[in-house]
C-alpha cells in the first residue's frame, strides 16, 4: 500500500481514478489499485473509453457480436460503456458496501445534449436502469439547460456527478438543483439516503486560462499571479458548500436522511511543467472531499506527494484576495468562465466524436 496515498485518504479524501478500461476490469488492475493505491472510486468520459477500446482486444467480441445484430454506432458505444461502468461498479462494491458515498463509477450523457434538458432526462434514466448497479453516478453537465435536469434526476433518485464547474455562482446553482431535486424525491416518498451526488469543480484549466491571459498583460505583478487562480477559486468553492450546508435548508433535509453533495476536484492533473506535479491535490486536502486523478498524478503523490493537514477550510478571504488581485491587473474572471464552459461542451463533444470515430472503425474491422 502506498503510505501516501493512504496518508492522503486519512486526510477524509476520497481518491477516485479518471480513468477505466475492460483490460483494468478483467487484468484484476482495478482491483489492484483498490488495495494498494486507496483507490475508492472511478470517473469516465468519452476520450477514456476511446483509448481503451482503440488499445485493447478484449472489446473485439462484443463489438463483433452487435455488428451482426446490425447495431448502430451510437447504440455500440451504449452497450459497450454500459458493460465497462457495470463491471467496474461490482469490482467497487466492496467499497460501496463500506462507505455508500464511494465505491462509485460515473458515466455521462452524451455531450451534445449539454444544452437539451429533456434530452439529459432521458439519457440519465437511460443510463441508470442500463448500469443497473446502486453505485453508479451519472454525469451531468452545470450548463443551464443541465440545471433543471439534476433536479430531476436526483427528484427519481438517480444518483449524479455534476461535471463541468467552473464558477462559484454556477456552482450554488447546482447546489441548489440538488437541494431542489432532494426535496422533491422527499416529498415523493423515496429514502433520501440511498441518493448521492458529487459536484466536480474543475481546477486545472482555470489556471491554464488565466495564466494565458496574465502573459498577455505581461506586467510584473500580472506574472506574479500565475498558478494561484484555480486553487483559490476551488477553496471560495468550498466557501459557498460551507455556508450552503450551514443553512436550514439543509439541515432538514440531512434530519430527513440526506447526503450532502461532496465537492469534487476535477482536471487535476497539472498542465504547466513549472508547477509542481501534485499541486492540486496537495493544496487542496480537506475531509469529505473527492479528487479524481489521472493515473500519472496519483502515481506521482504516491512517490512524493504531501500530506500537510487542511488546506482549504477557512481561506475563503485569502482565495477572495488572489481574485482581488486578479481584476486589479485587469481579468474579466466572468468571460474566463464563460471561455472554459464553452471550451468544455466543446471538448466534450470532440472526445464523443472522437469516440464514435474509434468504434465505428472497430466495427468495420469486425464486419469485414
Amino acid at each position: 500500500m502506498s503510505d501516501r496515498l493512504k496518508a492522503l485518504a486519512e486526510a477524509g479524501v476520497s481518491i477516485w481514478l479518471d480513468d477505466l478500461s475492460r483490460e483494468r476490469i478483467e487484468s484484476g488492475n482495478l482491483a489492484d489499485l483498490v488495495k494498494e493505491k486507496s483507490v475508492v472510486g472511478v470517473t469516465t468520459n468519452p476520450t477514456i473509453f476511446a483509448g481503451a477500446i482503440s488499445d485493447g482486444e478484449r472489446y473485439d467480441d462484443q463489438v463483433r457480436e452487435l455488428v451482426a445484430q446490425g447495431t448502430a454506432v451510437d447504440r455500440v458505444i451504449f452497450e459497450l460503456t454500459t458493460e465497462d461502468v457495470r463491471n467496474a461498479c461490482d469490482v467497487l462494491a466492496p467499497v460501496h458496501a463500506q462507505a455508500p458515498a464511494d465505491g462509485r463509477v460515473s458515466i455521462e450523457v452524451a455531450p451534445d445534449l449539454a444544452h437539451d434538458t429533456e434530452g439529459t432526462i432521458a439519457a440519465a434514466r437511460e443510463l441508470w436502469q442500463a448500469v443497473d448497479r446502486e453505485n453508479v453516478l451519472i454525469k451531468i453537465p452545470a450548463t443551464e439547460a443541465g440545471l433543471p435536469a439534476i433536479t430531476a434526476a436526483i427528484a427519481e433518485g438517480i444518483s449524479v456527478n455534476v461535471t463541468l464547474i467552473f464558477g462559484i455562482e454556477r456552482y450554488r446553482a447546482v447546489m441548489d438543483a440538488y437541494l431542489s431535486g432532494l426535496e422533491a424525491a422527499r416529498d415523493a416518498g423515496l429514502d433520501l439516503s440511498r441518493i448521492h451526488s458529487v459536484a466536480s469543480f474543475f481546477v486545472s484549466r482555470v489556471d491554464t486560462e488565466i495564466d494565458k491571459r496574465l502573459e498577455e498583460i505581461g506586467s510584473e505583478e500580472a506574472l506574479g499571479l500565475r498558478g494561484q487562480a484555480a486553487v483559490a477559486n476551488a477553496r471560495l468553492a468550498y466557501a459557498a458548500f460551507e455556508e450552503v450546508h450551514a443553512d436550514d435548508r439543509w439541515t432538514v433535509l440531512a434530519q430527513a436522511g440526506a447526503n450532502a453533495q461532496r465537492p469534487l476536484w476535477a482536471s487535476t492533473g497539472v498542465k504547466n511543467p513549472d508547477y509542481s506535479d501534485t499541486l492540486y491535490v496537495t493544496d487542496l486536502v480537506v475531509a469529505d472531499t473527492v479528487n479524481t486523478m489521472p493515473e500519472k498524478t496519483m502515481d506521482a503523490f504516491a512517490d512524493h506527494g504531501e500530506v500537510k493537514g487542511d488546506q482549504v477550510t477557512g481561506r475563503g478571504a485569502e482565495a477572495q484576495q488572489v481574485f482581488d488581485r486578479l481584476t486589479a491587473v485587469g481579468i474579466d474572471f466572468e468571460d474566463v468562465l464563460k471561455v472554459l464552459e464553452d471550451e468544455g461542451v466543446d471538448k466534450f463533444q470532440k472526445s464523443w466524436d472522437e469516440l464514435v470515430q474509434t468504434v465505428s472503425g472497430q466495427m468495420e474491422k469486425a464486419g469485414a
